[in-house]
């Protein structure tokens, strides 16, 4: 597929499937700068007509499409967003990178190392992007996180933990109906984003993972907490659940001092804080302005598929994270230490 460089361009999106997060995705990429929302699609009947009016914008004019297929057949659109079941993530990716479509796929975007493969292959070989839908990495707090970490303030980091919880309302118990081995359950919900968070601060691969987990009777895991072993005393420490208050926080401590995002799923409204402290007694605390990083990041994808250039966040970086996820559900399963070699 070819692409523009026109920064004036608007990439024409479509979005299969009416999953709830599209409470926050449909209305930033109707609103993106560079974005066009030209349609939306869904199995369950009048579910895709049902979202369009529940969270378009007003003078949204988006299509309607019969199915999936149909959607994925539109030769004017040109990117896809893809919000199904997690087990259907790599599935659906792959058909619409066949049609030419490139594809923002909610996370995660496989369940196994050995798809996120296939699908790099099938990219490649059509010339499209395909990201990872990891929002949280495009709010400018943890731009600025980087920031004072590269000047020295903390000084090596030695251990991240990242904590990630919410109490499970009625609403949201579909995320349990399946096992952990076609995606249900609390790992594959917001383990990933833990999991995602700490790896990003050390530069290394993970070696080896240990964890714990509670399991329901359908075989998803409800809560869970491990341990990332990154090599020479570095760890990260991971902790989620579906059955405590919210939390969403990562905290880095290095040989000079430590730092705290206090909250990383933002909402538009929120007000983002950092802190911060060192070994020579000196502490900070920053509030930064509210930004909307669901509207970052697919302004972020339009960007490098009209102006042809690389996704911030590879296809390397999500099948590492998928290799890290898969260590982790199998180290609770087992009972034991478990490399990420025995992954691949």
């Amino acid at each position: 597929m070819t692409t523009s460089n026109a920064t004036s361009e608007k990439l024409r999106w479509g979005i299969l499937g009416a999953a709830r997060v599209n409470e926050r995705l449909l209305p930033a990429i109707a609103q993106g700068a560079n974005c066009q929302l030209v349609g939306i699609a869904s199995r369950r009947p009048n579910a895709a007509t049902e979202t369009l009016a529940k969270y378009a914008p007003p003078g949204t004019t988006a299509q309607v499409y019969p199915s999936l297929d149909a959607l994925l057949g539109d030769e004017t659109i040109q990117a896809i967003y893809l919000p199904l079941a997690n087990h259907e993530h790599a599935e659906w990716t792959l058909r619409a990178i066949e049609h030419g479509k490139h594809v923002l796929c909610e996370k995660p975007m496989a369940l196994h190392p050995q798809e996120i493969d296939a699908i790099a292959n099938a990219a490649a070989r059509r010339g499209v992007k395909v990201m990872e839908g990891f929002m949280y990495r495009f709010h400018p707090q943890h731009q600025r996180v980087m920031a004072l970490l590269e000047s020295g303030l903390i000084g090596e980091i030695r251990s991240v933990r990242a904590s990630y919880s919410f109490m499970m309302r009625p609403a949201r118990l579909y995320r349990l109906a399946e096992p952990i081995t076609r995606g249900g359950g609390a790992m594959w919900d917001i383990g990933c984003y833990a999991i995602h968070s700490l790896r990003w601060f050390f530069k290394e691969a993970p070696r080896q993972v240990v964890a714990v987990a509670k399991y329901v009777a359908s075989g998803a895991d409800s809560a869970a907490s491990g341990v990332i072993d990154f090599g020479e005393g570095r760890f990260g420490h991971f902790d989620f659940s579906f059955e405590r208050a919210r939390r969403c926080e990562y905290e880095l401590i290095g040989t000079q001092g430590g730092l705290k995002c206090h909250i990383v799923w933002q909402l538009p409204g929120d007000v983002p804080i950092i802190s911060w402290w060192t070994e020579d007694g000196r502490y900070g605390e920053e509030r930064l302005p509210p930004a909307n990083h669901f509207q970052l990041e697919v302004e972020h994808f339009s960007a490098c598929v009209l102006e042809d250039r690389a996704p911030a966040l590879s296809l390397e970086d999500a099948k590492l994270n998928c290799l890290t996820i898969n260590a982790a559900i199998r180290a609770a399963a087992e009972k034991r230490l478990v490399s990420l070699a025995e992954c691949a």
